[in-house]
């Protein structure tokens, strides 16, 4: 059998009883976390209205499926598009720090769209998702993700297709055969290009949506018995050997069955990128312990890996002057004047993006590549944070950030995120009942009752 046989095999067949409980469990919370950015985002994020409008004139809000947040009626295919758009809309989504893929975002929203079309229980459902995430992090691993980075793409894209072809497929019950030719069908959909991050652009939400939505009408095609092609992850032309110039094809199915991704996959206390995280745990730990204030500070140093400098450290000219949302969300000097400043880093912190003495904080700052943080990388998102204040000197180093597999935010915390995310919108009560219907999902007849 190819690599494509065996993931696909391996989708096809997935069923509940395969699924340990813990790793069960804990898609339960990452589906939580998917449907809190959700509700927020299409009420708050700044891309919303054109990305709704722009559906809506191409004629994708026709139909009954449904977005969470939003009263309104849609196709299946747009709904898709809309729901893995808006979670990845904040930059709050989950990470899996190897893979660098936010997987929840095409994936989730993918299974709920096949769900609808054929009126699938929780279970299955929640089955699709588990199956979509390992097939988009294995992928995402046997690239290897760091030189995907390096030709500019941008992987919870280009691989979260073929999750969400997975997950979907999955679902709508295809067959091994027919799973591998929703992978051949992504294959020639999966793009995503980092240069979102030369001004701010909201195609990096974008496209994190699309990839859902391609997903989906991958497997949705497959399911009527389009032709995709053959060995789409590991051929001669297929997206390991098109995408990276070293892949690792066997990765893939590297202990399928036995070693869950999903289970490596970490949650954001903080929507900004996830490679400030660790500095921004150490700067809310040093401004507590020492009761740093803005005025003392002289001089600050965020020490992290290459791979995170090049994301919230570099160009340092423009990581110390953010001109929008997305620009801070991915400034080290931003996230880390913040929180020492005012001791969160939340979504409406957003608000103090012109704040003077945020500004004048963020000038003291500097981003550098620390060879200690590096050889935390690929299996830390790592940061050291030195503060200098008159003639003291405060260090603190993070290895594993709040919220990653091994320091995983628990039921309460996680509960905590999504009212602070959907109670907003939804009221306080209204969130509650939301949360607790998201974490039953595996007892739904439906799936879609989600939406009620």
């Amino acid at each position: 059998m190819t690599i494509t046989d065996r993931l696909s095999n391996f989708v096809a067949t997935l069923s509940a009883d395969a699924i340990p409980a813990e790793v069960t469990a804990r898609a339960r919370m990452l589906v939580l976390d998917c449907v809190g950015n959700i509700v927020r985002a299409r009420h708050d994020s700044e891309s919303t209205p054109a990305l709704l409008a722009a559906v809506k004139a191409i004629g994708l809000d026709k139909g009954e499926a449904r977005v969470f947040g939003d009263p309104e009626g849609y196709a299946p295919a747009g709904a898709v598009l809309l729901n893995a758009t808006l979670a990845h809309s904040l930059d709050f989504d989950d990470t899996h720090a190897a893979a660098i893929v936010h997987a929840a975002a095409p994936i989730v929203p993918a299974a709920l769209g096949a769900a609808g079309i054929v009126g699938a229980s929780g279970a299955d459902t929640l089955v699709g998702i588990v199956a979509g995430y390992e097939a988009a992090l294995r992928i995402a691993r046997a690239l290897p993700p760091g030189a995907h980075y390096e030709r500019g793409f941008h992987p919870s894209a280009t691989c979260g297709a073929f999750g969400a072809a997975a997950a979907a497929a999955r679902v709508l019950g295809l067959d091994a055969a027919a799973t591998a030719s929703a992978f051949g069908i992504a294959l020639s959909q999966a793009a995503g290009s980092l240069q979102f991050l030369a001004n701010g652009a909201w195609t990096k939400r974008f496209q994190v949506g699309w990839a859902g939505m391609a997903g989906f009408v991958a497997a949705m095609l497959a399911r009527e018995g389009f032709k995709g092609a053959a060995e789409p992850i590991e051929g001669k032309h297929g997206f390991l050997r098109a995408y990276a110039p070293a892949p690792e094809p066997d990765r893939v199915v590297q202990d399928l069955g036995t070693v869950w991704e999903l289970m490596l996959t970490g949650v954001k206390p903080y929507p900004s990128c996830r490679w400030g995280h660790a500095g921004i745990d150490a700067a809310l730990a040093l401004r507590e312990a020492h009761g740093l204030r803005p005025e003392d500070i002289d001089s600050v140093t965020l020490g992290i890996s290459h791979a995170g400098m090049l994301l919230v450290g570099e160009p340092p000219e423009k990581k110390l002057n953010p001109a929008n949302i997305v620009d801070a969300q991915f400034s080290g000097p931003f996230v880390i004047a913040t929180a020492l400043a005012t001791g969160k880093m939340g979504w409406d912190s957003y608000q103090g993006l012109y704040d003077p003495e945020i500004r004048t904080l963020m000038q003291k700052i500097a981003c550098e590549n620390d060879p200690e943080i590096e050889a935390e990388f690929p299996a830390n998102m790592s940061g050291k944070l030195t503060v200098k204040a008159g003639q003291e000197i405060y260090t603190k180093t993070v290895i594993v950030p709040k919220g990653e597999p091994a320091n995983f935010l628990n039921e309460a915390e996680l509960r905590a995120k999504f009212a602070g995310l959907a109670g907003g919108v939804l009221g306080p009560d209204g969130a509650a009942r939301l949360a607790d219907t998201v974490l039953a999902l595996d007892r739904l007849n439906r799936a879609t009752s989600l939406f009620e």
